[in-house]
């Protein structure tokens, strides 16, 4: 009798331990929680949407309000818990991680490395939570994908390149090529897309990875300025604004000027950088319909609603999964349809791009 009191009372401590701990582990998971989220990011009508960087613009200008304002649309009673990786992978895991603690049934996420994000989304979905892909095709089990046909990017990219150009254009012509982050498949599917369009045409002479960074853009130009030669470069293209800003910055400090340089993401530098000639293109990815559509997802799949008629392609993520999407069309901008592109969707004013010290520039271009 003894010895079954003495079993009885172990067994009820061990419970009690239990308890304790998964207490413990509860307010543990609540102080790590995102600094930065919209609603309490708990509970069944919880909604997570997780960014990869604070540096590339669009993402907390347009992306996140735009989700975030549907998301209330269509859901009056439901949350956005959000978080932002800083470029940093391992954080973006540890965001991800703790939403799914705390409760939040969707998460649409872009992948700042979408084959390490594999693992997290594997574990979410393990957990009965659903998964978007937003923008960057995530590898893993993800239940729904939003974003542009970045081959199309690539393609409009180099054809603007190549128009550019013009005469000057021909496979003797030396064309210094700066891509994005090799982690994020969409720049492998953009440089796909350039080189379909320029291979032949024009001789790529130096191309690298600028890690979707101008710093890194910067340096990259500067060693093909002084591998080829200042002379010798006839055009740039660019991955990205932000890349492209810093390409800019470095032929200008060479004193190459008049060449033709591409950028995508239609950033509010780069369209002024248009205007005054130091940029010839970028892509225009409109931010409002990709965003909304996300948050469509995400509320459809946390209402248990059927999909198929919002994602109505598929395609195969970097893991082997098939993937339910939705492919939005860009846009290819130069100086002559600004006004029909970014500023008649009101994604900018004419105010904002024409201020004083693109004032003589944005007359010549008939912004003003």
């Amino acid at each position: 009798m003894n010895t079954l009191k003495r079993r009885v009372a172990v067994s009820i401590a061990i419970s009690a331990l239990a308890v304790s701990a998964a207490a413990c582990g509860k307010a543990g998971d609540d102080n790590s929680s995102d600094s930065s989220s919209s609603g309490s990011g708990s509970g069944g009508k919880s909604i997570g949407l997780l960014l990869p960087d604070n540096v590339t613009a669009r993402y907390e200008k347009f992306d996140k309000p735009y989700f975030e304002a549907k998301v209330k649309e269509l859901c009056s009673d439901c949350t956005v818990s959000y978080a932002n990786a800083a470029a940093d992978p391992a954080k973006q895991a540890q965001q991800m991680s703790s939403m799914v603690t705390k409760g939040v049934k969707v998460i649409v996420v872009s992948a700042q490395d979408s084959a390490a994000i594999k693992s997290s989304i594997a574990s979410a979905v393990s957990k009965g939570v659903k998964v978007v892909a937003y923008d960057r095709l995530a590898q893993g089990p993800v239940s729904a994908y939003v974003s542009f046909d970045n081959v199309k990017v690539g393609e409009l990219q180099g054809q603007a390149l190549l128009d550019a150009l013009g005469s000057k254009a021909t496979p003797k012509a030396n064309v210094v090529m700066i891509n994005g982050d090799d982690a994020d498949p969409n720049a492998g599917q953009f440089k796909e897309g350039a080189h379909k369009v320029l291979d032949g045409k024009v001789k790529i002479a130096y191309e690298q990875s600028g890690l979707w960074k101008d710093t890194v853009a910067a340096q990259k130009m500067s060693a093909a300025i002084t591998q080829l030669g200042a002379k010798n470069i006839a055009g740039v293209y660019a991955a990205n604004d932000g890349m492209a800003g810093g390409i800019a910055n470095t032929l200008k400090g060479a004193g190459i000027s008049n060449i033709p340089l591409t950028g995508q993401d239609a950033e509010l530098a780069a369209i002024q950088r248009i205007v005054a000639g130091t940029q010839s293109s970028t892509v225009y990815k409109a931010y409002k319909p990709e965003a909304d559509t996300a948050a469509e997802l995400a509320v459809n799949l946390l209402q248990g609603k059927d999909i198929k008629s919002l994602a109505d392609t598929e395609v195969t993520s970097g893991s082997g999964d098939k993937v339910q999407a939705k492919l939005l069309t860009p846009v290819s901008v130069t100086v002559k349809n600004i006004k029909d592109t970014v500023v008649k969707d009101g994604l900018y004013t004419v105010a904002d791009i024409c201020t004083a010290d693109y004032a003589a520039a944005c007359k010549k271009a008939g912004l003003q």
